[in-house]
């Protein structure tokens, strides 16, 4: 008799190779890294972040999301009749 297979309950978060650091995040957005600390003990901007341990990390897609949401004016425009 086999064992039967066990299936997640819960999808498995992204392995520590997806996440970006603050410092990544705060290069490619041309900001420093206590700015995003500052948005994070604000909430000024909702910028989604992980917690690991102590540690802060992004998800790139989120901070491609939050990036699409904050576009305004003609391109925006162009980029939705694509």
């Amino acid at each position: 008799m086999t064992a039967p297979s066990l299936q997640p309950i819960v999808p498995l978060p992204p392995s520590a190779a997806d996440l970006l650091t603050p410092d990544q995040v705060a290069a490619t957005l041309g900001l420093s890294h206590r700015t995003l600390a500052a948005w994070r003990s604000s909430r000024r901007n909702p910028l989604p972040y992980v917690k690991v341990g102590s540690r802060v990390r992004y998800r790139p897609k989120d901070v491609s999301a939050w990036l699409e949401s904050r576009t305004h004016g003609a391109a925006a425009a162009a980029s939705n009749e694509i």
